[in-house]
C-alpha cells in the first residue's frame, strides 16, 4: 500500500458542529490551543497521576462511520473513553478535555517501560472510519490541522519528536490506528514525530513467526530500545509479530506483514541511530 496516501481536499460546506446529546449543559472551558474551533466538553477524564505533566502525544483514528457518532461516544458518560482533541475531516479541531487532565484514550498500553500512558500523554483522535469501515485516505486539510495542533502542543509542552506516537505503537496487541495510510513522513517534515526514510524492500533473509535464536533476540532488544513493550526471549512469538506489525505500520508502511525482512531491520537500526544522544543514554 503506498505510504502517506492523501484524499483530495474536502470540498464539503462547513456545517455547525452538533453537540452530543446530554452534554449541552456541561461547563465549557478555554481551549489550550489557538487552532481549536470548538469546545465540546467530555465528562470522561480524571487527574494525571502524581500531577504528571504530559510529555507525549498519541495519535488515533476514531474508527467509526462518522464524526458525529465518534464525538458523541467520546463525550458521553459511561463510555469510559475520551481524548483531548478531535480533528475533523474538514480541518476543524475540537477540544474535549483540558490538557492538564488525564483523558482516557490509550487504554492498556506501554512505552519505554511506562505503563500509565494516559497520565503522560495528550490524546488526539483523527476522524477516519478506520480499517473496519473501509479505511479512507486522510484529507490534506485534516493532516495540515493535525500538524498545526501537534506543533503547538510540542512547543508548549516541550515534547520531543520521538514522543509523538501511534496508538498502535503503545498498544500493538490491540490497536492498528492511525494505520499505514497515515502520512508520518509529512508530519516529520514539519517537525512532528521521529522518522527516517524506510529502507527499500529487497529479497533476502527474514525473521518470522517460529524463528528462534540470537538474531531474534537482537531484533527484540532493538525494538525494546526504541520504546516498544516487548519481552526479549529469543523466540519470534505472537507478541513479536504484533510489535513488528505495529512498527511497520508506522515506519515501513509499504508492506505490513509482521515479518522482519531486511527493510524492516535496516529501518529500525536507522531510527535508533537517528535518536538524540540524550535519548539513547536514557534508554540504556
Amino acid at each position: 500500500m503506498p505510504q502517506g496516501s492523501f484524499a483530495s481536499p474536502d470540498q464539503k460546506r462547513r456545517r455547525p458542529l452538533p453537540l452530543p446529546k446530554g452534554i449541552a449543559d456541561m461547563q465549557t472551558f478555554t481551549p489550550d490551543s489557538s487552532v481549536v474551533s470548538d469546545v465540546v466538553p467530555s465528562p470522561n477524564y480524571g487527574d494525571r497521576a502524581e500531577g504528571r505533566a504530559p510529555d507525549m502525544i498519541v495519535l488515533h483514528y476514531t474508527g467509526m462511520p462518522d464524526a458525529e457518532g465518534a464525538l458523541a461516544r467520546l463525550c458521553t458518560v459511561g463510555t469510559d473513553v475520551s481524548a483531548h482533541y478531535v480533528v475533523l475531516e474538514d480541518g476543524r479541531i475540537v477540544q474535549c478535555v483540558p490538557e492538564t487532565k488525564r483523558a482516557w484514550h490509550a487504554g492498556l498500553s506501554s512505552w519505554c517501560g511506562e505503563k500509565d500512558i494516559n497520565s503522560c500523554s495528550i490524546g488526539v483522535e483523527i476522524v477516519n472510519r478506520g480499517h473496519d469501515w473501509g479505511y479512507p485516505d486522510f484529507p490534506r486539510r485534516q493532516i495540515a490541522a493535525v500538524i498545526a495542533l501537534c506543533r503547538g502542543i510540542m512547543l508548549r509542552r516541550n515534547i520531543v519528536p520521538q514522543r509523538v506516537l501511534a496508538h498502535s505503537d503503545v498498544a500493538p496487541s490491540r490497536k492498528q490506528d492511525p494505520g499505514e495510510k497515515f502520512p508520518w513522513h509529512s508530519l516529520a517534515n514539519s517537525g512532528v514525530g521521529h522518522w527516517v526514510f524506510p529502507a527499500p524492500i529487497v529479497p533476502g533473509d527474514t525473521l518470522k513467526s517460529g524463528a528462534v535464536g540470537d538474531d531474534v533476540r537482537a531484533l527484540q532488544e532493538a525494538l525494546q530500545r526504541y520504546g516498544y513493550g516487548i519481552e526479549v526471549s529469543g523466540k519470534y512469538d505472537a507478541a513479536t509479530v504484533e510489535v513488528v506489525t505495529a512498527f511497520q505500520r508506522h515506519f515501513r508502511p509499504a508492506k505490513v506483514d509482521g515479518i522482519a525482512d531486511r527493510s524492516t531491520l535496516a529501518t529500525l537500526q536507522a531510527l535508533l541511530a537517528a535518536l538524540p544522544e540524550e535519548t539513547v543514554a536514557a534508554l540504556k
